[in-house]
């Protein structure tokens, strides 16, 4: 089944003149927000776990300028991924990997991780929030880095569940727009040899339990892509195969783990063909996987607002994680 068409021409078309404002990107966004909230108590006081106490496995990171008044809540220049855990009250015995969106330019970590921490502590899960290296930092391997880092951390998440006191069989993920990508490339890309094993917490399985997907970028081509995402990963020329290789609905297979997408058909950014191409690859395989697309919502919600149609997902993903996580 066709799921998407490859090549550097329709990758290019989507990504066209983005290079020339890539400079200007982090001032144009700052001023766009100018009334977000400040870095949240809660992630200042998390704990955290740094993935690569040895030193991360891809080098050539080089710290980009940021201006006075960008929002400390989008983070950006990260040398050292983290995990921030956030515990709940009473543990369900199950675990959950967030991985915020950010067009691959900087994570996102209040809508799309502690905002998420908190609906889903809630409900009993251990909440783990990614902080992932950006791949336009400089870094060798580019196309390459973010999953390293999404490999490793359900790694390191298995490798403490005794520590939390959760089943290291019950760990699923969330993913956002490109951290939805991110998530969408760990699903279908859980085994595949981005790093040599360097410890015993390597040999653990990076397949997620459950996947959830939230306006995730799929397409890495025009029109259907977000073009800063796909150039920030994949740089201004890529190969056709490169574009293929971070290509994750071209990857599904047999193995891969049950999929909830989320989008809304008014997503101005991510257009909502991009779960739609999920959808139908999952389907081609005869994986298990559930969509919810809904009128209004546009991008980035996060958890929604409770008096919002999009604000009942997480409802609607914890009951779906109670059928496939048992």
């Amino acid at each position: 089944m066709k799921i998407e068409h490859i090549g550097r021409r329709g990758f290019l078309a989507g990504a066209t003149g983005l290079a020339a404002l890539s400079a200007g990107t982090a001032s144009a966004a700052a001023s766009q927000f100018p009334k977000l909230p400040p870095m949240p108590r809660a992630w200042i006081d998390a704990e955290q776990i740094p993935l690569w106490p040895n030193g991360t496995p891809a080098g050539g990171y080089t710290a980009r300028a940021v201006p006075a008044d960008w929002p400390d809540i989008m983070v950006r220049n990260i040398d050292t991924p983290m995990l921030r855990v956030f515990r709940p009250e009473k543990s369900n015995g199950r675990a959950l990997l967030s991985i915020p969106g950010g067009a691959y330019t900087f994570v996102s970590i209040l809508n799309e991780g502690v905002d998420v921490a908190r609906a889903m502590t809630a409900r009993g899960y251990t909440v783990f929030v990614l902080t992932y290296r950006l791949p336009d930092e400089g870094w060798a391997k580019r196309e390459d880095v973010p999953l390293q880092d999404a490999q490793r951390a359900i790694r390191v998440i298995r490798a403490n569940a005794g520590r939390y006191g959760f089943d290291p069989a019950k760990v699923a993920a969330v993913g956002f727009s490109a951290g939805g990508h991110l998530g969408a490339t760990l699903a279908t890309g859980f085994a595949e040899p981005v790093h040599a094993p360097r410890d015993a917490t390597d040999a653990l399985d990076a397949r997620p339990a459950a996947m959830a997907l939230i306006y995730p970028v799929i397409s890495v081509t025009a029109p259907v892509t977000h073009g800063e995402s796909a150039m920030r990963l994949l740089g201004n020329a890529p190969t056709a195969e490169l574009i293929a290789k971070r290509s994750p609905a071209q990857h599904v297979t047999a193995q891969t783990p049950p999929v909830f997408l989320v989008h809304a058909l008014d997503d101005r950014a991510v257009p909502a063909e991009n779960s739609m191409i999920m959808l139908r690859a999952l389907q081609a395989a005869n994986r298990p996987v559930e969509l919810h697309l809904f009128e209004a919502g546009n991008h980035g919600f996060g958890v929604g607002r409770p008096d919002t149609p999009a604000g009942h997902w997480p409802a609607l993903f914890a009951a779906w994680l109670d059928r496939h996580l048992g």
